[in-house]
């Protein structure tokens, strides 16, 4: 595969999006293991995902943080 950086921009984004995740599937598949969650980081994501059931109140909406984000970089 040769295309150019220049050719993916001219994509719409969902397409882009879903180039992505077609080239993290690839290398998934081809690295079986080296991929995963050590234990520790799968501990983390079951306390937080603890912590947000038991408040769902205190977390933030993409869509506030994606526009943090974006006015950050202005």
């Amino acid at each position: 595969m040769s295309r150019s950086a220049e050719s993916f921009i001219d994509l719409p984004i969902s397409e882009r999006i879903h180039l992505v995740e077609d080239i993290w599937d690839s290398i998934a598949a081809e690295t079986p293991g080296v991929l995963q969650l050590s234990p520790e980081e799968r501990a983390e994501l079951h306390r937080r995902y603890a912590m947000h059931q038991a408040d769902p109140s205190s977390s933030v909406p993409w869509e506030q943080v994606r526009a943090a984000l974006f006015a950050s970089k202005r």
